[in-house]
């Protein structure tokens, strides 16, 4: 039985192999066709098509969902599927890019005949330049590769994380030259946890649930009555005026029972929280929960311009929603 030793060793050196091919990809992206390649990306609006066999053709489709992501159309088109017919996906103005560590497998082949023939733009992310793909290609991408990374140079790993790095780095580069920005990427990400810390808002947390509201003058019967109906922890003591003076939560009726023996003579103004910590309707939720942190509480009265109390935003709505 081989050695734990010899095993940890050998995933330290795939490691070295891989990162240092990686740092190799500096000068691709400092060549010519990879230059070009941004100018083309934005000079007029335009669609990307990934196509691969293989571990080449996984890679393909991350590349393509970061694309997505970032503010960039593309899609996936399997390179066996393209030369059965499902070639007629790829338009005029699209730039197909082909991943193929030695551009010379025959459906790659095929692959690249078909769309030179149709004129289409053509970029490879290939290891070997003049390679049948290489040198078909309009731009060529080098993905340096000296050797993959298990002990026979067999098993796409060290080639397929190289393509995988120029993928990403190409994808950021359009991302920055296309003004790609927070506000952007909120809208690609409506449903994600990452996306709702940029759009999300107070408002949209309070509206969900009943406003719990008593005057100075309430008993403490029915500030517990006014807690425990509307299920938020906590109720706003609200002026004339409608805004806020006051709140009052589970933790100040704990603290109530423990310093008096009855509180039949207790208003609601003898145990709330004066000027407590509020928020505006519009900020965001992620703004919310970094006041929470800071001054440890779990409620946030809502209030719009005027100060006018409106509802209450609570921890755990804002942890539910994902942002943390």
């Amino acid at each position: 039985m081989n050695s734990l030793p010899q095993a940890i060793q050998i995933a330290i050196d795939t490691i070295h192999l891989e990162s240092n091919a990686i740092r190799e990809l500096e000068t691709t992206v400092h060549s010519d066709a990879f230059i070009r390649l941004l100018q083309l990306a934005t000079e007029k609006p335009r669609r990307f098509v990934f196509t691969g066999i293989g571990k080449s053709a996984i890679i393909a489709q991350k590349i393509v969902a970061t694309f997505n992501s970032t503010g960039t159309p593309a899609v996936f088109l399997h390179a066996a599927d393209a030369v059965h017919g499902d070639l007629g996906l790829v338009m005029q103005d699209d730039i197909m890019c082909i991943l193929s560590k030695s551009g010379e497998t025959p459906e790659i082949r095929l692959l690249v005949s078909l769309v030179k023939d149709r004129g289409i733009q053509m970029v490879a992310f290939t290891a070997v330049g003049d390679s049948f793909l290489g040198l078909s290609s309009q731009l060529a991408l080098i993905t340096p590769v000296t050797r993959e990374a298990d002990p026979y140079n067999l098993a796409p790993t060290t080639s397929s994380t190289v393509q995988l790095a120029l993928g990403d780095a190409l994808a950021m580069a359009i991302m920055h030259l296309k003004g790609f920005n927070e506000k952007d990427f909120a809208r690609f990400h409506p449903g994600g946890a990452l996306g709702k810390q940029l759009y999300l808002t107070v408002q949209d947390l309070y509206i969900r649930y009943e406003k719990p509201v008593v005057n100075k003058n309430a008993s403490i019967r029915e500030v517990i009555y006014e807690i425990t109906s509307k299920r938020l922890g906590a109720a706003v003591v609200q002026s004339a005026e409608l805004q806020v003076t006051g709140i009052i939560t589970d933790g100040d009726l704990r603290r109530m029972m423990q310093d008096h023996a009855t509180f039949d003579h207790l208003k609601a103004e003898d145990i709330m929280t004066i000027n407590p910590k509020c928020i505006q309707k519009n900020a965001l939720a992620a703004e919310a929960l970094q006041v929470m942190k800071q001054y440890s509480i779990t409620q946030l009265p809502a209030i719009d311009d005027e100060g006018i109390y409106l509802g209450i935003v609570h921890l755990h709505d804002i942890l539910k929603e994902g942002i943390i």
